[in-house]
């Protein structure tokens, strides 16, 4: 049985490294210059401090993601990890909807603001800007999957161990 819990915790984290990794490189790359007559916009990640704290999130998740892949599954640091997951579950969802926020702006725009979309004159950014939430929600499902398997697995609160 503690063979499949390792093989079961080992895929669930490789997902979620995968994802937050996947989101962290498409949001870097997202970049796009248009040109509108003798005007010249350019649509980049880090214009924006909302998708900035999306990459840096997943960026520092999938740090974590890849390092917690090599931790023996006998040491007493497993207890610290399931607090560990829940902090960077709450960073990524907390990084996701702060990004998802500013898409929405970007792309319907704000009438009451005076906020025009610019998904119509930059759609590769904002098709880039897509897929890196996409993966950021996918990692962010994963990680949630993967704190109530902690849970269950390290804590085993439902079992009482007999002495």
């Amino acid at each position: 049985m503690s063979k499949t819990k390792r093989i079961c915790t080992l895929l669930l984290r490789l997902m979620a490294f995968a994802a937050t990794l996947s989101a962290t490189i498409i949001m870097a790359t997202s970049h796009q210059t248009a040109s509108f007559f003798a005007v010249s916009l350019e649509a980049k990640y880090s214009d924006t401090p909302a998708f900035r704290y999306f990459m840096i999130a997943n960026a520092i998740v999938s740090v974590y993601g890849f390092l917690v892949l090599f931790l023996p599954t006998d040491s007493m640091l497993w207890r610290l990890v399931v607090a560990l997951d829940l902090v960077f579950t709450m960073l990524l969802t907390s990084s996701i909807s702060a990004a998802l926020a500013i898409a929405q702006v970007g792309k319907k725009g704000n009438a009451n603001a005076g906020w025009l979309p610019i998904c119509g004159q930059v759609p590769k950014y904002c098709h880039q800007v897509t897929g890196a939430l996409a993966a950021g929600f996918i990692g962010v499902v994963i990680h949630m999957l993967l704190l109530l398997y902690s849970i269950h697995t390290v804590l085993n609160p439902l079992l009482v161990q007999k002495t």
